[in-house]
């Protein structure tokens, strides 16, 4: 095949036309990729190599997406607490991975009529209401905690999110143990809620930043521009608040390495599947926030329908002409199963455009030991396959990056203990 060609075929973004077949394609080596510019290499520098995302705080451990997960996640000393993000029907963005609520809450005891409607489809105030904890002690018996039902744990916003990460809980009346929040209505129907912090006594200083996932438009109309509202009413947006401090890490007051990355133009990551919520984000952030482009092996409409690396070169592609300097592959392995989206080959594309690989999700230390190796015929086989993990297991992902080397802090104490200290 004729080099313009394959160019043509590749840079069109997505699936391989016909005229790009398998029997042309070259040596994997050579194809064509696009590459990071100057300026979208250093918005990927923004983010320390080898970073340890804790996946909706944790999936393992606690009760995903709510205060217990993330107070976790910040304690144990991950970089980045990951959610999903939707919208209520009155505005507030929080922080839930299915559309449905049966997974997660006892929507069926509260709202019997209504449990198989979308979470988007009720107001917060309703949703606060549900119990999102106590579903955890039922499904995973093994990792039960009395605490995650006495203590009710609530779906979480984007705002609670972002002050656990500053080193706040939720501040709760102390005798029922609910938060303590105003509304107001404005003369145009607007809905706006004042949720109350305070300090958390058991907050042990690390400063992670948040990683957050805008799922498709059609679920959740205008969820890209109220990210981009919020963060800026709560001096997280670069664009309009931009951090002069560079240090990912730092010393805390009790002598240990911090993460700090909260405190940097690093402290927001953007990611997601959808090809139009990537380029909407494109639009509105301008490829000055680090943004990932999810991969995922599937017959949905963004789907990657092969994965051979012709298809795999243009999903990259289109991942870099919409300003993403991380790419964000499926792996294999239990107990998710996920298709393989991390061969070598495919680690070696990544890695030639200049992006970084940012690959979901890890279980095991047998997954972090295979894709942290190099493996035989990588091209790049001075450096890792994969540059950060999206992990169930931050305490087990921390402690193995520290034992390389590649890292200055493991986890600050074993799951259970930083469970225990926060009261769980």
């Amino acid at each position: 095949m004729k080099r313009s060609i394959l160019i043509a075929c590749i840079l069109t973004g997505m699936v391989i036309n016909s005229s790009c077949n398998k029997n042309d394609a070259p040596d994997d080596h050579n194809l064509v990729v696009s590459e990071l510019s100057p300026a979208l290499r250093l918005v990927r520098d923004y983010v320390p190599a080898n970073t340890v995302i804790a996946h909706r705080g944790s999936t393992y451990w606690v009760p995903e997406e709510t205060e217990a997960a993330y107070r976790w996640a910040r304690n144990i000393g991950a970089d980045y607490m990951e959610a999903d993000l939707q919208i209520t029907s009155d505005g507030v963005i929080i922080c839930l991975h299915d559309a449905a609520l049966t997974r997660t809450s006892d929507i069926e005891n509260v709202f019997p009529d209504r449990m198989n409607q979308p979470a988007s489809s009720f107001t917060y105030e309703e949703l606060m209401q549900l119990d999102a904890g106590s579903w955890f002690n039922e499904a995973w018996p093994e990792q039960a905690r009395e605490s995650f039902a006495s203590q009710k744990q609530y779906i979480s916003t984007l705002e609670d999110m972002i002050m656990i990460a500053q080193g706040m809980r939720l501040k709760r009346n102390p005798l029922t143990q609910e938060r303590i929040y105003s509304k107001n209505i404005s003369n145009d129907g607007a809905v706006n809620y004042v949720f109350e912090y305070e300090a958390d006594p058991m907050d042990t200083g690390h400063r992670p930043g948040i990683y957050i996932e805008t799922k498709e438009p059609a679920v959740n109309p205008g969820i890209e521009q109220a990210v981009y509202a919020e963060l800026d009413r709560l001096g997280w947006n670069i664009l309009t608040e931009p951090e002069t401090n560079s240090s990912q890490f730092v010393t805390g007051t009790d002598g240990k390495q911090k993460v700090n990355m909260g405190n940097t133009n690093g402290k927001v990551i953007l990611q997601t599947f959808s090809l139009e919520s990537l380029k909407i984000l494109n639009q509105i952030f301008a490829g000055r926030v680090p943004t990932c482009y999810l991969l995922w092996l599937g017959t949905g409409p963004d789907d990657m329908k092969t994965d051979d690396l012709q298809t795999y070169a243009g999903f990259v592609n289109v991942g870099i002409e919409n300003n993403a300097v991380f790419i964000g592959p499926s792996i294999s392995g239990a107990p998710n199963n996920y298709a393989e989206l991390l061969k070598p080959s495919q680690s070696d594309l990544i890695h030639k455009s200049g992006a970084a690989v940012h690959a979901y999700s890890f279980d095991t230390r047998e997954q972090m030991e295979k894709y942290f190796n190099s493996s035989a015929g990588s091209f790049f086989s001075e450096r890792p396959m994969v540059d950060g993990m999206f992990t169930n297991r931050a305490d087990l992902t921390l402690d193995f990056y520290l034992e390389k080397g590649v890292r200055p802090v493991g986890a600050e104490g074993s799951a259970l203990e930083v469970l225990t200290h926060l009261g769980y």
